[in-house]
Formats: C-alpha cells, structure tokens, sequence
C-alpha cells in the first residue's frame, strides 16, 4: 500500500484572521480584501462598497462602456478565483473580509445608473447594502446554493465553487438593486 494512501487527511486549516501581512502576502489576497477595504474592522461589506463607488468615481471618465464591459467581466473572473484562494487561506467559506464580490456588484449598478444624480447614486448604495445584508429572496437562495461542502473524510472544502458562490450573491444582489430602480424610474 502507499505511504501516501494510507496517511490521513490533513485537518482542516484554523481560522485565520485577515491582517495588513496576510494582504500583502499573496496578490489574490489584496483584490479579495479589496485593497484594504476588506479589512475595516466594523462593516467591512460597507467599507468595500464605500471603496468601490469612490474607485467608480475616479475611473470613471477614463473608461467607456466596452472599457467598464470588461473590467467588470475580467474582475468578476478574477474575483472568483481571489476568493476561493483568500478563503481557503482563512480556512473560512465566505469570510466577511471578502469584499471584491461588492466593489464588481456595485460597479455593475454604478455603470448602469450613470449619469445619476449624488442622491440617485445614494439611493443605489442603500438599496445595495439592503439587499448584500439581509440577502432576501433570490439572493439568499443564490448565497445558500454555494455554501461549501465536505469532502468524504468530513473536512471542508473551499474552491472555485464556492468563489463563484462568494461572488455570485453579491451579482444577485446588483441585478435586484436594478429592478428597484428601474421600477422606480418607471413609475416616476
């Protein structure tokens, strides 16, 4: 018999905490971590989404639609593969330190409410939030849909899987912002 085979499982890895050290020790860790933003110590989902509409601000005049188009699709590829290796570094499924799944959702609402008002553009950030955080409906069914599974020796497995789930609540989450404001536009 193997040696190999016959050794068990490594247990799973301990929960890590994300640190300034831990960003900077992998370059997947800062886009997952949204560049620090993911670090704030309280509502780190709304400081990465405050992150994400000053990002779309200030890159906002130098990028077209097709420019944005894929930004947003490369860094929605790019994001899950960040989160599915930030998460299994934390050993954790979905660390609340993951916020690049909120800067691309935002981005998304963003790119297609502009040209909005400040107040337009508030309302959107507070309908996103609402629906990132209580995650009703739709977007909770997408989030519990990725939740991880575990491997035949009982340990957890974190992978591109579940980094597409990570990011893929978030895009339910923009696509329902979206509905409310267009119905709102509609109505008005």
């Amino acid at each position: 018999m193997n040696d190999a085979a016959a050794m068990p499982p490594a247990p799973p890895a301990a929960a890590r905490r994300a640190t300034w050290r831990f960003l900077l020790a992998n370059p997947l860790h800062a886009i997952a971590l949204g560049f620090g933003s993911g670090l704030a110590p309280r509502a780190p989902g709304t400081v990465g989404t405050l992150w994400a509409w000053a990002a779309f601000l200030i890159l906002r005049p130098y990028l077209d639609d097709a420019q944005w188009a894929a930004l947003i699709v490369i860094g929605f590829g790019l994001g899950c593969w960040a989160s599915a290796v930030t998460a299994r570094h934390l050993g954790k499924p979905d660390p609340g330190c993951v916020v690049w799944d909120e800067v691309i959702a935002f981005w998304i609402v963003l790119w297609l409410v502009t040209p909005a008002s400040l107040l337009a553009q508030t309302i959107a950030f507070a309908l996103f939030r609402l629906f990132d955080a209580a995650k009703p409906g739709p977007v909770g069914f997408t989030d519990r849909c990725f939740k991880p599974r575990r491997g035949a020796s009982g340990e957890m497995r974190i992978g591109l899987r579940e980094g597409l789930g990570i990011m893929l609540d978030d895009l339910v989450a923009a696509l329902c912002t979206l509905l409310v404001i267009a119905a709102w536009r509609f109505v008005w």
